[in-house]
This record gives structure tokens, sequence and C-alpha cells, in this order.
């Protein structure tokens, strides 16, 4: 039996409270989930960075070390040690590390349409053999950035008198290093690529 003066809630004040716990329910949802995709954000921000760094620190210290030793030979013969068009380059150079005791590889560097619209920088190695037969490739290319909206590879030269010359999307003196390398590239999302420019070792030096 209810004591005498008590009440219990009406249909209304329930109804009433459910309707603000629900109220509350979704700004708490809400906060959360905005929570969520800021640190979503965040974490591909940072992801995007290091990526775009370790390419640029990459490309930057293999181009470095390109060596003036032949990665293929022209039809007459002549060796060639250098090969750069717009989308494309091959030299030699040591990779890091333990990968290092290989030796120097051939080394390729390709702006490759991902099917998407856009590009993606890849590299593929391989072996040189000492008896001069052909490269043997090592496994798969890797990519080195992805979502890449535009981009171009370029060479400047030196001239006869030692200073540099124009920049060309095409090296045409495959026997010889350019004298600087620059990849220009323009990415998707929020950090961009800084321009990259690279002077390659002097022509005969040697690690």
């Amino acid at each position: 039996m209810t004591p005498h003066g008590a009440r219990g809630f009406t249909l209304l004040e329930v109804l009433a409270s459910l309707a603000l716990l629900a109220l509350l329910m979704v700004g708490v949802y809400s906060g959360i989930r905005t929570a969520t995709v800021s640190v979503r954000a965040g974490t591909a921000l940072i992801e995007r960075s290091d990526q775009i760094r370790s390419a640029q620190q990459f490309l930057r210290r293999e181009l470095a070390q390109s060596l003036s030793q032949p990665l293929g030979h022209t039809s007459r013969g002549e060796p060639v040690v250098f090969v750069g068009t717009a989308r494309e380059m091959r030299y030699v150079a040591p990779l890091p590390g333990y990968l290092g005791q290989l030796g120097p590889q051939l080394q390729r560097l390709r702006l490759v349409d991902d099917g998407a619209g856009d590009s993606r920088l890849e590299l593929s190695l391989a072996l040189l053999p000492p008896d001069g037969r052909a490269p043997l490739p090592l496994g798969a290319p890797q990519v080195l950035l992805d979502h890449i909206l535009d981009g171009s590879f370029s060479y400047q030269g030196l001239d006869q008198n030692g200073a540099p010359t124009g920049w060309s999307q095409t090296w045409v003196d495959g026997q010889r290093l350019p004298h600087l390398v620059r990849v220009a590239l323009r990415v998707g999302g929020n950090e961009g690529w800084p321009q990259l420019e690279v002077a390659l070792r002097s022509e005969g030096t040697q690690p």
C-alpha cells in the first residue's frame, strides 16, 4: 500500500526522461564519433607525412650514390650508365644496410598509372651478374609513394666548361651521369611534396 502523500512518476514524466536520455546519448555518440574521425584523420596525416619523408630520404640517398657502372650497352657496344626520361630512371647504386652486401644493383624508378587516375612511384631492383648477363630481378616492384596527381623527372648536365646546362626531361648522354636530378611531384592529401634536387657523384668517383 502506497504511503500517504507519495506518488509515482506519470507517463509523461517517464517519456520526457527517456527523451532527455536519448538526446544525451546522441550527444555522447556524436562526440565519440567526431573524436574517432579526428584521430583517424590525424593518423592518416602522420602516415602520409612519414611516407613522403621516407620516399624523399631514399631517393636522395640512392641517387647521390649512383655509380658510373654500366647497366647495359648501346647498339654499338658503348656502355650505358644512366637512363632518364620524364617518367623513368635507371641507374646503378648500392642499397643501404645488409642489402648492400649484394653489391651495387640496377635500380629502376618509374611513375606508373595506378588505374584510378593517379600515379604511384615504384622501385624495381635487379642484380648485375659479373659475367655481363642480363640483370636478375629481385622480387616485385615496391611502391615508394602513391596517390600522385602529377609528376616528372628532369635532368641537368654540365657543358664543356663545367657550367650547368638547362633542365631536360630526357637524359641523352647515357655514357655519363647527370649533374643534378630533379623529382617534381604533386601529391594528393594535405601534405605537399617538397621539390627534390639531388647532385649525383662526380664522373669517375667511387664509393
